[in-house]
């Protein structure tokens, strides 16, 4: 191991005077002018390279975040494909509203919808942290989780990178920078204990390369956990009095995780602060496991040269390493195992090159430095990978073949490719060089982690040996320690809950007495007293002659999309059950509204006047208005004309507008001028009425004058048609009602003459979403003069000229509309 180089104290040289005909600085030496110092412009130019450095920096960790945010959001729509059964656009789409509905950003809905699907360390870490947050109340919602975000974005981004070292950087942005640590190491194992820097983020490049390799031996934080197969923790750093990467730089608390998969430990995660180590929670030590979980999944895929070797007498094993490194073909050297005879001899995986790929879809950690029959036990077959390399390691005669089977077993599934093999001897070495045919490879690798974010397990069951076999997986999913007897087809029912024995029962007459290929789901009790839903599927598996002797499947844990099913039942009939409420309450205020307003009503003969009324109500059923009208004679021979709109649809829209319309009434039969009435009728808006705001037109007209008088609540003006000519009258001051306790309107006076027209009309008619009003209200006013050309006289005149009006409005709403039309005899 090298040891970082001592740090010698920077000596200062005495300065000296200018030396004769030397220019002084900051005066040019001709002119005298001043002039910039060459280090200050070198100063200068630095500080803006540095800014730009920095700036670029920024917009790169800017540009990962949202890689890594994105990768999440696709994992979710792809989760959201499965479940609903829809295209991914569509899934998409419903991710966004979900988003909307709940209050959460995309990014955070999609890590817990990851979290409830994969069902790894990651999402039950999530589990308990929420669990504990929603603790103390019952009744309170689960707070956000920003710890799913972190470590689901830490995830994404790490499979997006594919190194060790893009993973180290990954994890201290994404996740550990918040908690406060300063730098992060990821080592890997070797068989001979030595350990090697797969990647680092945190520490300066020549601290890193010191510490490329350890060798054995060396009791580092790391070393220590992989003895313990542990988390170990140092307060500080310098108390431990152990050697480390960063042991100047960073001298705080350090926290050695093991890295493992499987049952195997592979590398150790080692986290380091600043200051001293933090204190000790259940729910840091979850967050510190789950991140060593996917530095593990790091390693697996991560190709570690071996470590030269200091053996002069190996020289040429390192003259072998250089050549087959260069090669572009999959290559592993083997040696020799001191531990075989004669009679069988034993080969060791000493090294593989870095385009080396296993047919089986493992990673490159998983081979080197393994036996070959461990490594590819099914290369023992005759004629097989070890027949031959034993027979070239003999004679030396090379070998080459254009059609190899090869085969290997994982987790107890047989995967088998065919290759093109060449093999050779090099003094006391063999190189084994193979080219796939197919992508066997990389679908082997898709399959592993389909089965991990599936929560899918196989199995292999023969009926006659009793022999089972089961990957890791399955294990984990029956709630087994690994290594524990695998549970056989016909004991299925005994770890089942006891209403789904008869389902299991007809499950296995499918298969075993039918020899049909079965499926079912069941409720899976394990020994630790959780219940898991499980679905499996099973075929049977012919032998030549005819007989039943394998059957091989698949368990899946299919709890998570159990009660997601569960959950959307009830929010669908509690969706059907607003939906039915909802329509009954818009069927009582359509009624009340018609009751009270009838869309079509004939015309009302009143003193000197005709008045006709046009209602249309809103497209949409469940936007019932608000919109209102009156007109009647008064005791005092005045007649009240009045149109009116109150804010809102629905029940409480209808219900305002009855209470308004009756008020205005009686307030009326007081003989008070239109601003008074609109004065009490805004008190009576503000005090009797459940947060009702609504605008109005009021007037009064006299029939032995002509006279009218009229004031305005925020409501449009209306509008005068005279010898062919409309106008809208003036634009009277006044607030809508409800909106303050006491308000003051202005009254307005107007002459009416036997011929002329007024237009009471509420927004839903002029209404333009985009157009201004005072454009509405002149494009209102040429439709009066073209229905007043085109209609009939008399009252039938009139009633043509409001059907006008509402046949061609230009109002691009879905508002309801009430039109009254007074024509003066």
């Amino acid at each position: 191991m090298h040891q970082p180089p001592e740090q010698s104290p920077a000596g200062s040289s005495p300065s000296t005077g200018p030396t004769p005909g030397t220019p002084v600085a900051g005066r040019d030496a001709t002119t005298g002018t001043p002039e910039t110092r060459p280090s200050e412009r070198e100063a200068t130019a630095v500080g803006r390279l540095a800014g730009t450095v920095e700036r670029l920096r920024l917009e790169l960790d800017h540009a990962q975040a949202h890689t890594a945010g994105r990768a999440v959001i696709e994992m979710a729509v792809g989760v959201l494909v499965e479940r609903l059964r829809c295209s991914p656009t569509e899934a998409a789409r419903q991710l966004e509203n979900l988003s909307e509905q709940s209050g959460t950003s995309p990014l955070e809905l999609a890590a817990d919808l990851v979290n409830q699907s994969a069902a790894d360390e990651i999402s039950a870490l999530v589990r308990s942290f929420v669990a504990g947050a929603s603790a103390p109340s019952a009744d309170a919602a689960p707070p956000a989780d920003p710890v799913a975000v972190r470590l689901r974005s830490t995830e994404a981004d790490v499979l997006a990178g594919g190194d060790a070292a893009a993973a180290a950087r990954s994890m201290l942005e994404h996740a550990l920078r918040p908690l406060g640590v300063a730098a992060v190491a990821v080592w890997a194992a070797h068989p001979d204990l030595s350990l090697s820097l797969a990647g680092s983020a945190g520490f300066p490049e020549e601290e890193a390369r010191r510490w490329r390799h350890v060798p054995p031996g060396v009791p580092t934080p790391a070393r220590r956990a992989l003895d313990e197969r542990s988390a170990v923790r140092y307060p500080t750093l310098a108390d431990a009095s152990l050697p480390s990467i960063g042991q100047h730089e960073v001298r705080g608390g350090r926290l050695a995780v093991p890295a493992g998969t499987g049952g195997r430990l592979i590398g150790v995660l080692e986290i380091c602060w600043h200051d001293a180590l933090p204190e000790h929670s259940q729910s840091l030590q979850r967050q510190f496991e789950a991140l060593a979980e996917l530095a593990a999944a790091t390693l697996e895929a991560w190709s570690c040269p071996e470590p030269a070797s200091p053996d002069p007498a190996d020289r040429q094993f390192g003259e072998l390493r250089q050549l087959v490194d260069g090669l572009l073909d999959p290559c592993m050297i083997l040696r020799l195992s001191p531990d075989g005879d004669d009679h069988l001899p034993r080969f060791v995986i000493r090294h593989v090159n870095p385009t080396f790929v296993d047919f089986a879809g493992r990673p490159t950690s998983a081979i080197a430095g393994t036996h070959l029959l461990e490594a590819y036990p099914l290369a023992a077959e005759p004629g097989g990978l070890a027949e031959k390399v034993e027979h070239v390691f003999a004679t030396g005669e090379p070998f080459r073949t254009h059609g190899m089977r090869l085969a290997a077993l994982v987790d107890g599934v047989p995967l088998t490719a065919l290759a093109q093999v060449s093999i050779s001897r090099h003094g006391t070495h063999v190189a084994v060089v193979w080219r796939l045919g197919d992508g066997t490879p990389r679908v082997a690798r898709l399959l592993q982690h389909a089965q991990r974010l599936g929560r899918i397990g196989g199995f292999e069951e023969d009926l006659m040996t009793r022999q089972i076999a089961w990957n890791e997986t399955l294990f984990e999913l029956h709630g087994l320690p690994s290594g524990s007897p695998p549970i056989a087809l016909d004991q299925l029912a005994d770890h089942a809950h006891p209403d789904d024995r008869h389902t299991i029962g007809r499950f296995l007459r499918t298969l075993l007495h039918h020899r049909r290929p079965a499926s079912t789901a069941f409720r899976l009790q394990r020994p630790d007293g959780v219940t898991r839903h499980i679905r499996v599927v099973a075929e049977p598996v012919p032998a030549p002659d005819s007989s039943l002797r394998i059957v091989r499947g698949a368990y899946q844990d299919i709890s998570a999309q159990h009660w997601t099913e569960v959950a959307l039942a009830a929010t669908r009939d509690q969706l059907a059950q607003s939906e039915q409420q909802a329509a009954e309450r818009s069927r009582l205020a359509l009624q009340l509204q018609h009751a009270i307003m009838p869309p079509t009503r004939g015309p009302l003969d009143l003193p000197d006047l005709h008045v006709a009324v046009r209602y249309r109500p809103a497209e949409k059923d469940h936007l019932v208005g608000g919109d209102w009208y009156d007109t009647l004679t008064l005791p005092s021979g005045d007649v009240l004309l009045c149109v009116g709109d109150v804010s809102g649809h629905g029940i409480e829209a209808a219900t305002g507008m009855v209470a308004l319309r009756n008020a205005l009434r009686g307030l009326a039969a007081t003989g008070a001028g239109p601003a008074q009435l609109l004065s009490w009728l805004n008190s009576v808006t503000h005090h009797l009425t459940d947060n009702v705001t609504a605008t109005a037109v009021c007037g009064l007209y006299e029939p032995g004058t002509g006279r009218l008088r009229w004031a305005r609540a925020g409501h449009p003006p209306p509008v005068l048609q005279r010898a062919g000519r409309a106008t809208t009258l003036p634009q009277l001051g006044g607030i809508l009602l409800g909106a303050v306790d006491q308000a003051e309107y202005e009254e307005g006076e107007l002459p009416l003459e036997p011929g002329d027209t007024l237009v009471m009309y509420t927004d839903g008619l002029i209404e333009r979403r985009d157009e201004s009003l005072q454009a509405s209200l002149t494009s209102l006013t040429a439709l009066v003069e073209q229905a007043h050309r085109v209609a009939a006289t008399g009252e039938a005149g009139l009633q043509d000229q409001l059907d006008h009006l509402l046949r061609y409005s230009s109002a691009d709403t879905d508002d309801d509309t009430c039109l009254v039309g007074v024509a003066v005899r």
